[in-house]
């Protein structure tokens, strides 16, 4: 418990616009499944210490006590029908960040051994191998000969003092390998110089889904020491929301440190290249084109114009959803959510929210900027037999390029800015 959160459950209305927001409960109507309710183990430790009639009440006997009984039950709800997408926290009158709320109970829960057996497996993995899904280098290096066969590229590894570090996500390894070779394509065809790690190729932060600090330190740890020893200027998050907001936004605090390089998405990035001049398209996609806003993207990280500028070059027939941007529904996978099998049919229940938004745009495609939701909108979608192909929106990118161009020399590297 600290000032933050106690302030925030004193803050409380009880006015229930989180439990409206939360796509968990609307899907459900299971009154267990309202954000604050999951908070209850935690909502209980700050009125028995911090608040006097809590304390009268431990004194009198009334209160209930905190103990691996009520862990054990509530895991399930903090873990299964929570993928901390936020919009509890952005609906808040109060202003009550209730997505960290949750993250903060997932921390006691990790502490006093309550979490779910696929988190647990996934972070162990994460600290042993660098991927949460056991990856190691010899798998990526197989699709990077895939990539070189088929683009005729070079993928640059370890080069030292390169512009940009490209992470990736073992996701995107093993399920969309297509975004490696579409950032082949686009950094050669900009002229941008890049490079892979061998010793850190992995995004994902199975320490912030599961909520361990000292996982999630390792692993941000990790990435700081592959972009320093290679000297290069900026590290590019992949197409997968937690793994941004990860290295980007936490990432300095849970290791101490301030980085000595820059990160961005690279929807960022892309879009950088776009105003400099450096991305040269052709051809339209001609099919009605909609989008879904990755949480951590667009909630929480405030990128929402970038993608739709992008969209712009290559979309003739673009249509958003009703509610977008920042308040876009959230598929329902993550926060770990994804790597828990025992959620499956919650995550699935979740999913009729997108579903419905879908449904009142009709699009023929849909594109997104994370391995994640891409994943979760294929299966949802395919679970309610809706025939939509779901596209990454770099890989859409790289299609339209203009073919045999020569790179756009770079342009001077501002400061804070892709270069």
């Amino acid at each position: 418990m600290d000032a933050p959160t106690a302030a925030f459950f004193s803050s409380c209305v009880h006015c229930g616009l989180c439990a409206q927001s939360c796509p968990f409960f609307v899907e459900t109507g299971d009154p267990k499944y309202t954000p604050i309710h999951k908070l209850e183990p935690l909502r209980r430790l700050w009125e028995q210490e911090f608040t006097l009639w809590g304390k009268l009440k431990v004194r009198l006997g009334f209160s209930q006590p905190i103990d691996d009984a009520l862990l054990e039950e509530w895991e399930p709800l903090l873990y299964d029908s929570c993928s901390m997408c936020g919009r509890c926290s952005l609906v808040c009158p109060v202003g009550n960040d209730i997505q960290a709320m949750v993250r903060k109970t997932r921390e006691g829960m990790v502490a006093s051994g309550h979490s779910p057996e696929g988190l647990i497996a996934a972070s162990v993995r994460a600290v042993n191998t660098g991927s949460p899904m056991g990856l190691q280098w010899k798998t990526l290096d197989v699709q990077i000969g895939h990539v070189e066969s088929a683009s005729g590229l070079t993928v640059p590894i370890d080069q030292a003092g390169a512009d940009y570090l490209v992470l990736l996500s073992s996701m995107e390894i093993i399920n969309f390998p297509e975004y490696l070779e579409a950032i082949a394509k686009i950094f050669a065809h900009a002229g941008v110089s890049w490079t892979l790690s061998k010793d850190c190729f992995e995004a994902t932060n199975a320490g912030v889904q599961i909520g361990s600090k000292d996982i999630a330190a390792v692993l941000v740890r990790r990435v700081v020491d592959a972009a320093v020893k290679l000297g290069v200027k900026n590290v590019i998050s992949p197409e997968c929301g937690h793994a941004y907001t990860g290295i980007r936004w936490e990432g300095p605090n849970v290791i101490g440190q301030r980085y000595p390089f820059k990160v961005f998405h690279i929807i960022e990035v892309l879009d950088q290249l776009r105003a400099d001049g450096r991305l040269r398209t052709e051809g339209m996609e001609t099919d009605r084109l909609s989008m879904h806003d990755p949480c951590n993207l667009a909630r929480k990280s405030g990128v929402i114009d970038e993608q739709r500028r992008l969209m712009n070059l290559v979309a003739e027939d673009f249509v958003d959803m009703k509610e977008h941007g920042k308040y876009q529904w959230c598929c329902g996978a993550g926060g770990g959510v994804s790597s828990n099998e025992r959620a499956e049919e919650l995550k699935m229940a979740a999913f009729r929210r997108k579903k419905a938004q879908i449904e009142e745009i009709r699009p023929d495609r849909l594109v997104t900027m994370c391995a994640t939701c891409r994943t979760q909108l294929e299966e949802g979608l395919e679970e309610y037999t809706m025939d939509i192909p779901v596209v990454g929106l770099t890989e859409m990118i790289a299609e339209h390029l203009v073919e045999d161009a020569p790179p756009t020399a770079a342009a001077p590297v501002k400061e804070g800015a892709p270069s």
